[in-house]
């Protein structure tokens, strides 16, 4: 099996790795409930993406978690309204 001849120095190393640097995931808030999700995705809070719903997230749940996240769909929505209105 082939070796190679000479060793890279660790400034020639660190130059390649340069560019493997991570970025900054964008993050916006959903019209909606005012989530933080990921752009050009459904929003997994409250299961809309562009105004309408796709994920019916209260699906899974049991009766207790259903009315519990029905009451906080229905708070933000009255909160947008609120700020809309104003």
């Amino acid at each position: 099996m082939a070796l190679p001849a000479r060793h890279h120095s660790k400034s020639r190393t660190n130059k390649r790795r340069s560019h493997h640097a991570l970025t900054k995931v964008n993050l916006v808030s959903c019209p909606k409930c005012k989530e933080k999700v990921l752009a050009n995705c459904v929003c997994p809070n409250c299961g809309t993406y562009k105004g309408k719903m796709i994920v019916d997230v209260l699906k899974g749940l049991d009766k207790k978690e259903k009315k519990a996240k029905q009451k906080e769909l229905k708070s933000s929505s009255k909160e947008t309204k609120d700020k809309d209105s104003k």
